[in-house]
């Protein structure tokens, strides 16, 4: 068996995978805003901590590690999101006296979807992590397509507005400043007035219990819409470059599939109502959920 490490932006999960994709046992961690002062220190505590409990339960062989941003030999070379860059991870981790690997998160979870989910028995699909950010990752003959040195297939900095929002890969306009979960819960919140300790769950009940006659349906309205078309302008671009089979969506989005994704296949359709190929492709939600970056990152062993 293997241990599947996810880190985010925003939280830590880490999981007991068996050879058939199988979480036996998890733990999750939200990161406090004290936390991510110190990142790094948090990650390691947290690791070593929980991995030390695990192997003392289970027989544990390797460890895989999903990151956002760019990982290589051990080292965090760049993560926006994490706001690290040259860190040198597995050299942090070496009291855990295992095999240890650090993949791009967003293709750790597309792998898992791959082998056991939503993209599995089709030969051409792309996969986007809608989290703090957007990360991506595609297929072709049921092959995931690589770059070479850098982790490549970064969807989330594809550029949809010009001279749009400022992104931390210092560009402007980047499709995740627009269409991350992060962006959309943090215009939510702005519009009604909320502060940043409003938690997914509670917007998404918002959502769900809004109604023509309340005072704010039309705000949460217009900021759904507007969402969706930013999001389903990145996802037509990818269309048009990769035409794929499916295109499957991760991370926290999944939680929220029941509010977004019928909007989402909607408006997809309507833009390529001329197109009657492009009519049968799949939009689909993570089978996995979030559990799909602890699975990947030990298929990546």
């Amino acid at each position: 068996m293997k241990i599947g490490v996810d880190l985010g932006g925003s939280h830590i999960a880490m999981g007991v995978v068996d050879s058939n994709g199988k979480i036996l046992e998890k733990n999750e961690k939200r990161l406090t805003s004290v936390e991510k002062q110190d990142i790094k220190k948090s990650i390691e505590e947290y690791v070593i901590e929980n991995v030390n409990e695990l192997i003392q339960k289970y027989k544990i062989t390797e460890i895989g590690i999903g990151a956002p941003g760019w990982a290589e030999k051990g080292v965090i070379k760049n993560s926006g999101n994490l706001g690290i860059e040259d860190y040198p991870i597995i050299e942090k981790l070496q009291t855990i006296k295992l095999p240890i690997k650090i993949t791009n998160d967003a293709k750790c979870a597309a792998l898992a979807e791959n082998a056991y989910g939503c993209l599995k028995g089709y030969d051409r699909s792309i996969f986007l992590t809608l989290g703090t950010g957007i990360g991506g990752a595609a297929f072709f003959n049921h092959k995931l397509l690589t770059a070479g040195r850098k982790p490549g297939y970064e969807f989330g900095h594809m550029v949809i507005e010009k001279n749009g929002i400022p992104c931390h890969c210092g560009r402007r306009g980047c499709f995740e400043r627009y269409a991350s979960m992060k962006a959309f819960k943090n215009s939510l919140r702005k519009v009604l007035d909320l502060d940043e300790t409003t938690r997914g769950e509670q917007l998404l009940e918002i959502i769900r219990m809004n109604k023509p006659e309340d005072k704010n349906y039309q705000m949460i309205e217009n900021i759904i819409s507007e969402f969706i078309e930013n999001l389903s302008i990145g996802i037509q671009n990818l269309i048009n470059i990769f035409e794929p089979e499916v295109v499957g969506i991760g991370g926290s989005f999944v939680y929220f599939k029941d509010v977004l994704l019928p909007r989402l296949k909607e408006q997809i359709a309507k833009a390529n109502e001329n197109d009657k190929e492009r009519q049968n492709i799949s939009i689909k939600t993570a089978t996995l959920g979030n559990d799909a970056g602890m699975i990947g990152a030990v298929i990546t062993c």
